[in-house]
């Protein structure tokens, strides 16, 4: 199984919180993966942050060892599910709905503890793996 790490599960890994990291590895480093756009939200938590140089080390050491899954191939289904939403009265915010339809279009399971921001995307596979 291959899986598509939110950013809120990247934040818990770097800051090595509620076992996640634990997890990533029983699941395999190989079989975990980001979405272009958590790439992006890494970074900017990182220099939004108080100690941006080290938190950009931490976020580039990071990235040295997951693979980054391009959002391009998912935008017609982004587009799809965000009418389908929308006319349904509700609505997903666009980076979530864009992840989610990246887990959707490419066959991973979605890693978050945000699963009510996921869980209305037709076709997503959810999973928690925080431990608090």
């Amino acid at each position: 199984m291959q899986y598509l790490l939110d950013t809120n599960i990247c934040v818990f890994i770097l800051r090595q919180k509620f076992g996640v990291g634990e997890r990533v590895l029983q699941a395999g480093v190989s079989n975990c993966f980001i979405s272009e756009l958590t790439y992006a939200e890494l970074l900017y938590g990182a220099e939004f942050s108080d100690h941006p140089e080290n938190n950009k080390a931490l976020v580039d050491r990071f990235l040295s060892r997951i693979r980054v899954v391009p959002i391009k191939d998912a935008i017609p289904l982004f587009a799809k599910e965000k009418a389908r939403l929308r006319k349904a009265g509700t609505m997903v915010e666009d980076f979530d709905l864009l992840i989610g339809s990246t887990a959707v279009q490419g066959g991973f399971t979605m890693v978050t503890e945000n699963t009510r921001h996921f869980q209305n995307i037709e076709g997503i596979q959810l999973e928690n793996w925080v431990v608090r």
